[in-house]
């Protein structure tokens, strides 16, 4: 009797506290759903999945359905209001007040239940891209002189090498008349570049072809993010461990974690070399070395698991993102046959009679056109597409005061294209928006790619000229144009890349 007696109980306290939550929940909806009254979004809303439901499957749909959200909701009040799982609010920037608004702000990376940092943390740990507070200040002082411009000059030959290997192996499929995609070949070549430049660790990544595990690992990782994403289930880290995309997310984190970790005890050996003075003399002084030589104002450095998350987050940052940006550029050059032309002129005329086709540091700030070309490229094919806050409080956005708990998402791509800030000619490419005449009437916060105010891209100036350096090198070697009989497709995941890869022919100059 008194077992059943205890088994009552503990069934009659469960039951009252799943009526607690039930009720919680729907007196908690019904106040956050008043005070965001007035503000437009999708009308189609489920009760627990949110705006979830509206939601394209494909990759390449979200990208149109974002788009058109914004400009249909977003147009009049610069932000649109989602509901996310279990009703909690996502209010969407799509407006240079709104996004200004956001990103001069101290509000932390999104790391709640539907936080995609959140997701990110087994990959990344609370590396730059992803840490808060005082933890993320303290480590961006610390890694901030990595990018010093006098750190960044000698960069430009590994640039200039890494582009030759790359032209290399384009060059073969032109003389032999076959396409190649471009994704492919150029993410391996900022992987490589990136290895060299902030680890001085070279390996033949490029010609591992697609074979190369750490492409394929990092690839599968942002395709389980969105994965998550899309699946609200799966925001449980319970769920998310034990299906097969989970899984395989763990694995693919154990297998880059591995590398980070060969990349570090390499250059302890070598600093350890460097001390008894058995080692050769490199050229630069690298994002390691600074890495781990770097100490806080009161003289502790870097843990060996802060040093990992640092280097797989600028592994990942420091070559996904510009391998989206360079072939995004490049398609969009295929395309515009005359703007090609125009960046291969002036490239000539740079390079004029040099026994090489090696760009200096000093060229990379003549290179005009091509500036305004890969500006362009950026803001219509969006490398980053979506970044986000979570309120610890209430913020104001404006014209509204929005309740702790609120999602901030800012949407760089919806941004892009909203036809009262940039125009009915938004999707198409017009490089002429980032003249000299032009770009004084650019609002700030209007073109965001690396992001803005105090968390904006810690490697912006590395990223641009990377892009510089490789598209030239290209341009000089090569007329690009796409394959008629492909088409491509956005897949919109951390990063934009293909449905279905993305293919051109090279024809020699």
């Amino acid at each position: 009797m008194e077992v059943g007696l205890i088994i009552k109980t503990i069934l009659l306290s469960v039951g009252i506290l799943i009526l607690y939550y039930i009720v919680s929940f729907f007196i908690y909806s019904r106040r956050v759903q008043s005070l965001f009254k007035g503000v437009k979004g999708p009308p189609k809303c489920h009760w627990l999945l949110g705006s979830f439901i509206n939601f394209p499957a494909e990759g390449h749909e979200r990208v149109q359905f974002f788009i058109d959200m914004c400009n249909n909701y977003g147009r009049d009040q610069g932000y649109v209001l989602l509901w996310g799982m279990f009703r909690k609010p996502t209010i969407v920037a799509c407006s240079p007040r709104v996004m200004g608004t956001i990103c001069k702000s101290n509000v932390p990376k999104a790391k709640g239940l539907v936080g995609v940092y959140r997701f990110m943390q087994p990959w990344l740990g609370d590396g730059l891209l992803v840490a808060n507070g005082e933890k993320w200040a303290r480590n961006r002082r610390l890694l901030t002189p990595a990018f010093h411009f006098e750190i960044l000059r000698p960069y430009t030959n590994v640039y200039n090498q890494s582009a030759d290997i790359l032209v290399k192996k384009i060059m073969s499929k032109a003389e032999a008349g076959e396409r190649f995609e471009v994704f492919q070949h150029v993410c391996l070549c900022t992987l490589e570049i990136i290895l060299k430049c902030a680890f001085s660790y070279s390996k033949d990544v490029q010609h591992d072809g697609d074979t190369n595990p750490y492409v394929k690992a990092v690839n599968r990782i942002t395709d389980s993010l969105t994965y998550r994403l899309l699946h609200p289930l799966c925001y449980f880290d319970i769920i998310w461990r034990i299906c097969k995309v989970g899984r395989q997310f763990y694995t693919d984190c154990d297998f880059v974690h591995a590398v980070a970790e060969e990349i570090i005890d390499k250059r302890k050996e070598s600093l350890l070399l460097e001390k008894s003075g058995n080692h050769d003399e490199r050229r630069y002084i690298d994002f390691l070395d600074i890495l781990l030589k770097a100490e806080d104002e009161d003289g502790h450095k870097l843990t060996r698991l802060e040093i990992r998350n640092e280097v797989d987050t600028f592994l990942f940052e420091g070559h996904d993102t510009t391998a989206s940006a360079i072939s995004w550029i490049l398609y969009s050059l295929a395309e515009t046959p005359d703007c090609q032309r125009k960046c291969q002129t002036e490239i000539d005329e740079i390079l004029g009679d040099r026994d090489s086709d090696d760009l200096e540091w000093s060229d990379l700030s003549k290179l005009e056109y091509l500036t305004m070309c890969i500006k362009e490229g950026m803001r219509l094919h969006t490398p980053v597409p979506i970044m986000s806050r979570d309120t610890a409080e209430e913020f104001n956005i404006g014209d509204r005061v929005v309740p702790k708990g609120t999602l901030l998402q800012i949407n760089v791509l919806a941004m892009n294209h909203m036809e009262n800030v940039w125009g009915t000619d938004h999707m198409e490419f017009k490089p002429e928006r980032f003249s000299k005449e032009n770009i004084d009437q650019i609002e700030p916060f209007q073109y965001i790619p690396f992001s803005a105010g105090s968390r904006n891209c810690i490697g912006q100036n590395f990223a641009m000229n990377e892009e510089k350096v490789v598209l030239s090198k290209l341009l000089r070697n090569f007329n690009f144009r796409l394959d008629p009989n492909h088409e491509v497709k956005k897949n919109m995941s951390a990063v934009m890349r293909t449905k279905d890869g993305m293919f051109m022919f090279a024809e020699k100059r």
